[in-house]
């Protein structure tokens, strides 16, 4: 599709979609707990699609009226074996953390995805499921989808390091421990999101949390609740930062999720100078309203214990940096090449076509600031965060067109995403 240049400025006031990483956990919860679960404003986006399929394929009874959801939870116990093999979609949240739930049952399932999900390693998940007793397995020595797995009713507790920083794995451990005999200790590498942590104990669950140790006692049982799910900061960083580099624009973002692990993003755009500020915050729900506009930046260093704050921003704080002044650095950011992409590759390739000047390394990028973006053909290669980062940088072509082939990657998470920018245009 050919994407809108050139554009002037941006205006407006919109409500982004719910956060993925809620509306994923309120389904797999809500089927995890005893009673109906009730879930408002979630994402409808693909990927969260794919997780309430699975579950409807496990036995749970899930309505939507396109207002709410009715989860009618089974708990551990009630999954039901599926008849066929289950549909991940592209969802690696997905995958990941329905090993764990799987992890803990008696019977087999089979659990496959699309192009992309298939090319993405799973061992980090399988190899501690492994050890807890369960029989997972995908192919080649990466463990590559599909996943074929056996739980198993007497899981063994784990006292587990994670080698990497990542939700989707400690979630996925977390899940599994719930089932397991006796207390398991899961520590983390940096600190990445805690939804799964907060949402357990918003079900009547319990674990001990000590830094980056975390302990969980299996048998534990869960109780159905009503769930609000708030913004998605991943999908109100596309606005944010095309607020700050388009000429004359301000952008107002209702109900943005704020939870601590998550704003990173903010911090950066903070750092780099960006005028932006928060309203109506909500401390109970972890909601804001956020304000951003045009603003002079300058580059940064962005590395550390930051990184898993911002990972899922990172695309799009690139397309910020090209438009700083001075250069910014991304370090220790080695956990982008195994998304939906190789995102530090997939990200300056699509950003120098048209003009940017980013250079990847082994852990992140370089960029140079102060570039000018032209028109360029720019593929998703599937990732829909590939494809709102490159309609933001449109907005900044001086000469030619921006065509992106395969857009319709951007549905798996903000279905939305271009009648709000068409909102935003017209101001």
């Amino acid at each position: 599709m050919k994407l809108q240049t050139n554009i002037k400025s941006l205006k407006g006031r919109i409500r982004v979609p719910g956060d993925k990483s809620i509306s994923h956990r309120s389904i797999i919860f809500g089927s995890l707990a005893k009673g109906v679960t009730t879930v408002r404003d979630i994402l409808r986006g693909e990927d969260v699609l794919s997780t309430m399929q699975v579950f409807r394929d496990l036995g749970v009874r899930i309505e939507d009226d396109g207002d709410v959801i009715k989860v009618h939870g089974v708990g551990f116990d009630g999954l039901q074996a599926p008849r066929k093999a289950l549909d991940m979609g592209n969802s690696g949240t997905s995958i990941r953390l329905i090993s764990g739930v799987l992890a803990g049952q008696d019977f087999e399932a089979e659990m496959f995805g699309d192009d992309s999900l298939s090319k993405r390693p799973m061992d980090r998940v399988t190899q501690p499921l492994s050890q807890m007793g369960v029989e997972i397995s995908g192919q080649t020595e990466r463990d590559l989808p599909p996943l074929h797995i056996h739980g198993n009713k007497a899981l063994k507790s784990i006292h587990y390091q994670l080698p990497v920083a990542s939700a989707q794995v400690k979630s996925a451990l977390i899940f599994a421990a719930l089932q397991a005999e006796g207390e398991s200790v899961i520590v983390e590498k940096e600190l990445t999101r805690n939804h799964t942590e907060d949402m357990i104990v918003q079900f009547g669950g319990h674990l001990d949390i000590n830094g980056k140790e975390i302990r969980v006692q299996g048998g534990q049982e869960l109780t159905a609740q009503e769930v609000v799910v708030p913004g998605d900061i991943s999908s109100a960083a596309f606005w944010l930062v095309a607020g700050l580099i388009v000429p004359d624009s301000k952008i107002v973002l209702e109900n943005v999720g704020i939870n601590e692990t998550r704003t990173g993003i903010i911090d950066v755009i903070q750092t780099m100078g960006g005028k932006i500020s928060l309203s109506d915050v909500d401390e109970v729900a972890k909601s804001a309203t956020i304000t951003v506009e045009t603003s002079d930046l300058h580059g940064t260093e962005i590395a550390g214990d930051i990184i898993p704050r911002l990972i899922d921003e990172l695309p799009i704080i690139a397309l910020l940096a090209t438009q700083a002044n001075g250069e910014t650095f991304i370090r220790d950011a080695e956990e982008l090449k195994v998304k939906e992409t190789d995102r530090i590759q997939v990200v300056a390739d699509a950003l120098n076509s048209m003009g940017a000047n980013i250079t990847p390394t082994v852990d992140g990028m370089i960029i140079k600031g102060r570039t000018t973006l032209h028109g360029a053909c720019v593929n998703t290669l599937g990732d829909h965060r590939i494809g709102m980062m490159t309609a933001i940088a449109a907005l900044l072509a001086e000469n030619g067109e921006v065509e992106l082939d395969r857009a319709e990657a951007i549905n798996t998470s903000y279905p939305s995403f271009f009648s709000d920018l068409e909102e935003l245009i017209n101001g």
